[in-house]
Parts: C-alpha cells; structure tokens; sequence
C-alpha cells in the first residue's frame, strides 16, 4: 500500500509539473542536517542559551533513537523496493542510511516541534511550527524518497522525544547537580547504541546480476554520526555548564558578532577538521569522532572561546 500512494503521488507530481515539487523540495531543505545544526547553533549562541540546549538535547536523542530504528528494521528505500519509484530530481543525494524513519522529518520534529511543544511560545507561532513539521514529512513522499510509514512514525517518535526532552530540561533545572549523571546516561546508551551497529547482522539481498542491494556496514554510519553527535553535546553541555556558563543576555550588536563568527568559525571546523579528525581514524571510531568534535565546537568550544574573547575585548575598552 504504501509503495502504492508514492505512485500515485509521483504520477501526481509528473502531471503537475514542477511548481510544487520545487516548493517541497525547500520545505524538505528544512529537515536537512546541516540546516538543522545551523539554526540550532544560532539560537544557542545568540538568541535563547536555555532553548537552544533544549533543541541540541532533543535532536541528540533523536539521532540516537533514529540510528537505533533503521539499523533493527533495516528498510530499504522505495526505489529499491519497487524500480517504479522515481524520486525527483537530486533528491536521493540527501537520502543516505536505511528508510524507517525518516530522518528528516526527525529533525523537522525537533527544530519545528520542539518550538510547537513549548505552550510558553504564541499559539499562532506553535501552529505555523506544526504546519512546518508536517510539510517537511510530506515533502519526503512526495518526492519519492520515504514512504508514508517513514515520515509518520519518524513524525510520531520524534515529536515523542522533545515532549519528553521538555520533561528532562525542566527536571534538570529543577536539580542542577544532575546534569552530568543525566549526560553519563545518554553517553552509555550511545556507546550501547554504536556496538549494536557495528556487530548486529545485516540483510544480504542482490539483484539480478548478483550486485548486493545495500551494504549494511555503510547503512550503520548514519546511526554511528547519531552517537558522536549526542556524546558531544552530552559532554559538552555539562562542561559549558560547570566552567563556561556563557549568556545570551547581551546586547543586539554583541549577539549578531557573536553568531556572525560562531558560523564562520564552525564551517572553517566541518570543512577542515571534521574531515581530518575522520581521516586520522579508522572505521567506526573516524566516523564518530569526527562528528564528536562537530558538535562539541557547537555546544562547548565555541561558547568557551566567545566568553573568554568578549570578557578580554570588554578589558580592552575599559
């Protein structure tokens, strides 16, 4: 069935020409990863410190969560499914790893619905984040890469976590001391979490000319960047808070500098380091470290080296 309404959606899509599906495809540009990691760096940095960790915690444990799901029920995609499915345009070139859940809209959940969540934010601000979730899990069956069972359960699980993740942050703040056993948890799931990847078995399905259809061990890296990435902001967030305790509490000229750097500085990190920190190490351990220094650079050293920039430029001028 559900390889069925993605037919009915791509004929849909071949007979409406181009409009829509190059509207979707912006609205799938939302729940890409980079996107995701950028906008959450902006709002921890320079707009809302406490909401921004808010996302990062919640978008770590749903990478965690997601990696967990596609490595056990190792779902292909709906174009090796059924040689039918035709995505459109370059839309498979965002479509790495397994198919259940879609990733995505796990991150559309986390940036849109962690604010959709929130009942302090406006209503009308809450519903327009909604919308955004739901467009972002539409665009990726519309276009061909997940079919509707991906997007809605990624929707489902994902929007499961931030409400929860709203329940972690608050409990924190309510015992502050607790911040480093809450990150040693998350830090042993995610270690249980990269072992299961790497020694679980993987399907070995071929084609016709005997060509196997999806190498499991690279369908595992996605859910091996997942544990860098929650390690990092685990370790990260506790550090930040015990020795750097940064504020956005700071004057508008201050905030634009501030990200105005952040964002140079971290895409001077993913271009030069994080390929190199992968290079050095092998295997598994070059694809979670490297993604451990990318958002450790987000949630910890950036933070630490603003702070210490700031204080020594408001010396400066005194």
């Amino acid at each position: 069935m559900d390889i069925n309404i993605l037919l009915a959606l791509q004929d849909f899509r071949n007979g409406a020409g181009a409009f829509l599906a190059d509207f979707l495809s912006k609205m799938t540009f939302l729940g890409e990863l980079n996107t995701t990691i950028v906008v959450m760096a902006i709002i921890y940095w320079g707009i809302s410190k406490d909401f921004g960790a808010y996302l990062l915690m919640g978008w770590s444990g749903n990478r965690l969560v997601n990696g967990v799901l596609k490595v056990t029920a190792c779902a292909y995609r709906p174009w090796i499914r059924d040689a039918r499915i035709v995505p459109y345009g370059n839309s498979m070139t965002t479509a790495t790893g397994y198919s259940f859940p879609s990733g995505h809209t796990m991150n559309a959940a986390t940036l849109f619905g962690g604010g959709a969540v929130r009942k302090e934010l406006p209503r009308m601000l809450r519903i327009a984040l909604g919308i955004l979730v739901v467009l972002v899990a539409f665009s990726r069956n519309y276009l061909g890469v997940h079919t509707p069972q991906d997007t809605l359960v990624g929707l489902l699980v994902g929007m499961l976590v931030m409400g929860l993740t709203v329940r972690l942050m608050n409990w924190v703040g309510a015992h502050p001391e607790k911040d480093v056993l809450v990150a040693g948890i998350g830090v042993a799931l995610a270690v249980a979490v990269a072992v299961y990847a790497v020694v679980k078995p993987y399907p070995t399905d071929y084609d016709a000319e005997g060509k196997l259809l999806v190498d499991g061990a690279r369908m595992a890296n996605d859910t091996l960047k997942g544990v860098g990435w929650c390690c990092a902001f685990l370790v990260g967030w506790v550090l930040e808070r015990r020795f750097v305790g940064f504020s956005t509490d700071i004057p508008m000229l201050q905030r634009v500098t501030r990200v105005t750097v952040g964002l140079l500085s971290y895409y001077a990190v993913s271009l030069i380091l994080v390929p190199f920190v992968k290079g050095l190490l092998p295997g598994a351990a070059g694809t979670i470290g490297s993604c451990f220094v990318q958002i450790l650079y987000v949630s910890f050293l950036f933070p630490w080296c603003a702070k210490h920039l700031e204080k020594n430029r408001r010396f400066g001028e005194g």
